[in-house]
């Protein structure tokens, strides 16, 4: 009775006398067995230890488009971005005074032609006709002197007959030389058909710059590829010299990527990489290793490195920042952590508090590869492990309760 009224008189107090019991006692055994973490499991897995960058598209070369000669643009039959095929106009020059000189020109052709034809057909049966008909002069000149030198012997005529006769014997046999002499300049082998042979090919000559000197009004593409750039517009008056359009040619695409001069003993030759596009992030392609520069740039402490697509995708365009995963080397079955449970991971001596019997224990690792915020552990922990993050605050020897564990 006196317990029973003494209860309902302190109740209120009682229980909170047996609250601050519990809190306490809570309390005591939260601080016994040390506050909740949450832990990540070590792994074991096949690793791979990659350097990743960025970069651009770019062909192994570029093409630059000018014109060889001054002139006004009145057509240009492509735009910029668009794939052209090797030969396709590209731009078009005022031509009209151009093809004027070569029309010209095939009239020269024809004229020298026309002499030659001239010198066989004509001159050449001419001369030979000229050529006998000294020969029957001179045969008969001949004969006229040997009569009168018979007459001169008998007394029939006088000495000024005969040297007329003679006279005319060389004059006739002189007409023959002549006659030889022109025969063989409109020969084959002589001289005036040599000149009128090269007349004729020196014509030929001048038609085939003229037609060299239109084409140049026309400038096509020397390749297949993309116009990437154009500084042109119908009207502008262009000259030798001058970039006017820029051509990607199809083919061979690379990868131009700038590294940190710290992975660069990582690098070789060949090493396989994914890419992928800032414009299509979840579009990866592979390409190739295949150039380092041997020079470090000071100013940025990078080196330049060139990657080979061979199966380039159709959404690559040229100058295309992309984003580069360079595989630099590759373990089986390796023992992994997460890169934030390491402590001191650049000295010599890193170390991890591992969870063990409720306490933080710190346990020294021999690392391995590491690579996108994952180490190899070559020695020091066990797959299964539990770990706990740098970032939670926790000293070695301290009382810990793991929560579920984390990757």
């Amino acid at each position: 009775m006196v317990i029973s009224t003494f209860i309902r008189q302190y109740r209120w107090k009682l229980l909170f006398v047996l609250l601050m019991v519990v809190v306490l006692t809570s309390l005591a055994v939260r601080w016994w067995l040390g506050p909740m973490v949450v832990t990540q499991t070590v792994l074991k897995r096949d690793f791979v230890q990659s350097v990743v960058a960025s970069g651009h598209v770019e062909t192994p070369h570029r093409v630059d488009i000018g014109a060889q000669m001054t002139g006004t643009v009145v057509r240009i039959p492509v735009s910029e971005g668009q794939s052209v095929q090797a030969g396709a106009t590209l731009i078009e020059l005022e031509s009209a005074e151009l093809q004027a000189a070569e029309r010209q020109a095939h009239a020269a052709v024809l004229q020298a032609q026309a002499h030659l034809r001239q010198l066989r057909e004509v001159q050449a049966p001419v001369a030979e006709q000229a050529q006998r008909q000294a020969m029957v002069n001179l045969d008969n000149a001949q004969s006229a002197l040997h009569r009168n030198q018979e007459l001169f012997d008998k007394n029939f005529i006088g000495a000024a007959a005969l040297e007329d006769s003679r006279k005319a014997v060389e004059l006739a046999d002189a007409q023959l030389r002549s006659s030889q002499k022109q025969v063989e300049t409109v020969r084959p082998t002589g001289s005036d058909y040599a000149l009128a042979e090269t007349a004729v090919v020196q014509a030929q000559a001048n038609v085939e710059a003229a037609h060299a000197r239109t084409r140049y009004a026309v400038i096509s593409a020397p390749v297949d590829g993309t116009l990437i750039g154009r500084s042109v517009e119908v009207g502008d008056v262009v000259q030798p010299g001058k970039v006017l359009m820029m051509l990607s040619p199809d083919g061979s695409t690379q990868m131009v990527v700038e590294i940190d001069e710290k992975n660069l003993r990582l690098l070789s030759l060949g090493q396989k990489a994914l890419v992928s596009a800032d414009a299509y992030p979840k579009q990866r392609f592979p390409a190739e290793l295949v150039y380092i520069n041997p020079g470090v740039n000071a100013q940025t402490g990078a080196v330049k490195v060139k990657l080979d697509v061979p199966a380039p995708p159709k959404f690559l365009k040229q100058d295309m920042t992309v984003s580069v995963d360079i595989e630099v080397a590759r373990q089986p079955n390796a023992v992994v952590i997460s890169s934030n449970a390491l402590h001191d991971a650049d000295s010599a001596a890193p170390w991890v508090l591992r969870l063990q019997d409720g306490r933080a224990r710190r346990h020294p690792v021999r690392l391995g590869l590491r690579s996108a915020g994952f180490a190899e552990v070559v020695d020091g922990l066990s797959a299964g492990d539990l770990v706990i993050p740098a970032s939670a605050g926790i000293t070695a020897g301290a009382r810990v309760r793991a929560t579920a564990s984390t990757d």
